[in-house]
């Protein structure tokens, strides 16, 4: 018997059936799914980290009270000291010309306007000093950036971010200009080029203003200061890192038995950390599939066990008019790798589409994972072979007469 005959039976055979096969063929999409869906969002993730996070300056380490990222033990970071203003001015003012220290606090959710412009309210405001821009690798388009003097006075000034400067001055000069927040006024005096989104964040909406301003509106208690730290060169790094930890040990009047009660981290740092939540993740997802899939195998043997059932007098005729055993259990065969494959390229082309969804919403990176798409049509044409081997040879194995006889 041709081999195109054998798939032409096959393929008319789930088309004459399908709801179920349509059913089975949703098992083992969703099985697919779960793990290319996830998998295609991590990738994403992982490409937007390594590329676009480094959201410190070169040879950049930080220090706050509590760690980038923590799933655990949230707690016994929460309860420790605040970074206060008057421990990060002393902790700048020991390290002297060591090293670049910026001293960064926070605020968003903000919107800015001029005259009767508004943004949307998704606005970060940054109270910081004079060494922001280097450390955090911002360009000045126009205008100056902040000054020691403006730390020192609380000058309420600011640097805009593109997206704002887009959205309050479009076709207007900008500099010079005052644009209010939260019912405080501040004169434009820099403005920062672009740098487009990163890690789901959107660095252009940003306005940077002296931290002695930002703590004057908004108060000084419950409020923890990060510090960026920036060594003169890689080689030095190492040796700036222990001296940081010395000197913030003894700012906050750490004894020697006493743990550090602050955090210090890098890009490295950062990378590795979610590199890790990445893999637990990745872990989970797998075993779900793994989960679903099987149960999904169990489908395909059960559809073709009902199948053959079905189908016995025809497999009959056949046999009696020549068919060979082989024939017909290529025929059954194909019919469970056929109703595997086209439910694993429905799961990648959902959990695809699914995942870079997610990553868009999320300002990553779009891709399509080729390596888990393959691995996963391989999967799934390895269980219609496994679950619909037995199917197969019992329709195979059947005795002709007996079958004829069949009601």
């Amino acid at each position: 018997m041709l081999i195109a005959e054998i798939f032409r039976l096959a393929f008319s055979s789930l088309a004459a059936n399908k709801l179920r096969s349509s059913l089975t063929v949703l098992g083992i999409a969703v099985g697919v799914f779960s793990v290319i869906g996830v998998m295609t969002f991590i990738n994403g993730m992982r490409g937007s980290i390594e590329s676009g996070l480094n959201v410190l300056g070169a040879n950049s380490f930080q220090i706050s009270k509590s760690p980038a990222i923590s799933f655990s033990d949230w707690n016994r970071f929460r309860n420790r000291r605040d970074v206060t203003y008057a421990i990060a001015n002393r902790f700048k003012d020991l390290m002297g010309d060591a090293a670049k220290v910026n001293l960064q606090i926070g605020r968003s959710g903000l919107v800015v306007s001029y005259r009767d412009r508004r943004t949307n309210p998704n606005v970060r405001l940054m109270g910081t000093d004079e060494n922001y821009v280097t450390a955090l690798n911002f360009d000045i388009v126009a205008g100056r950036n902040l000054g020691a003097d403006d730390v020192e006075y609380g000058r309420p000034v600011c640097l805009l971010g593109s997206d704002v400067v887009l959205k309050l001055f479009s076709g207007e000069e900008a500099l010079g200009q005052r644009v209010r927040m939260n019912g405080q006024n501040y004169t434009v005096v820099g403005l920062l080029a672009p740098k487009g989104t990163a890690f789901g964040g959107n660095p252009d909406a940003l306005v940077i203003t002296p931290i002695s301003r930002f703590l004057a509106v908004y108060g000084r208690s419950m409020r923890s200061i990060n510090l960026n730290v920036q060594a003169p060169s890689q080689a030095e790094l190492a040796a700036t890192q222990e001296k940081s930890v010395g000197i913030m040990r003894l700012v906050r009047g750490l004894s020697p038995e006493d743990l550090n009660d602050f955090e210090i981290f890098s890009n490295e740092s950062l990378i590795d950390a979610f590199n890790k939540i990445a893999d637990v993740v990745s872990a989970g997802a797998l075993i779900i599939s793994a989960i679903a899939l099987l149960a999904s195998g169990v489908g395909v043997m059960n559809i073709m066990l009902v199948s053959v059932t079905e189908r016995t007098k025809e497999i009959g005729i056949r046999k009696s008019i020549g068919a060979k055993k082989r024939s017909i259990l290529l025929q059954f065969l194909a019919e469970a790798v056929a109703l595997s494959l086209i439910g694993g390229i429905a799961g990648v082309a959902v959990g695809v589409s699914g995942g870079n969804a997610a990553a868009y919403f999320m300002n990553t990176a779009i891709n399509f994972p080729w390596m888990w798409a393959g691995i996963g049509l391989a999967v799934c044409g390895g269980i219609g072979v496994i679950f619909g081997l037995y199917p197969a040879w019992k329709a195979a194995s059947l005795d002709p007469i007996e079958a004829l006889r069949y009601e």
